[in-house]
């Protein structure tokens, strides 16, 4: 089976995911930045990788799910500064599936990233006490994948490819 992973990312975060996930893949796994891929064509699998901004896809990600993965066997995995059992997560991992909508979806995944510190900023300046409070809760974010989600990552792959081996 041949499989893609790829990924855009600003912080780094969403690329220490895609890592995790290519190694756990091995041999049969590409890694490429999501700018550096035309088409999903001549892949079996891939795995699509980005994080969460203004409570969206990021843009280069969701107009690239658009663009290329109708048709195609997809796997997300999404990187954001929530933590994993915060409820607004479903309506931003909703907006994901969306961009995808025409692809198969074989699988989702995401987990916590480092909140950049220019973001925080931003937020943490904003007239949305909502908004305030997600900035200031970055230090809860600093560190982020670590090594259990990283697992999990892995894990997560793991399983989409061993089951569509079957």
């Amino acid at each position: 089976m041949k499989v893609l992973v790829t990924y855009y990312t600003q912080t780094g975060n969403t690329k220490r995911v895609a890592e995790a996930i290519c190694d756990e893949i091995g041999d049969s796994a590409e890694s490429k930045a999501l700018a550096d891929v035309e088409s999903l064509d001549g892949y079996d699998l891939a795995f699509v990788g980005f994080p969460i901004m203004a409570f969206s896809p990021a843009k280069p990600a969701k107009d690239f799910l658009e663009a290329h993965a109708a048709g195609k066997r997809v796997a997300l995995f999404i990187t954001h500064a929530a933590a994993e059992e915060n409820e607004i997560l479903d309506e931003w991992v909703a907006k994901c599936k969306d961009a995808a909508a025409g692809a198969e979806l074989v699988g989702t995944f995401n987990c916590q990233g480092e909140l950049s510190e220019q973001v925080a900023e931003l937020l943490a300046g904003s007239e949305d006490p909502g908004l305030r409070e997600f900035g200031q809760a970055r230090q809860e974010t600093l560190g982020q994948p670590d090594e259990t989600r990283l697992a999990k990552a892995r894990a997560f792959a793991s399983e989409i490819v061993e089951t569509l081996k079957d």
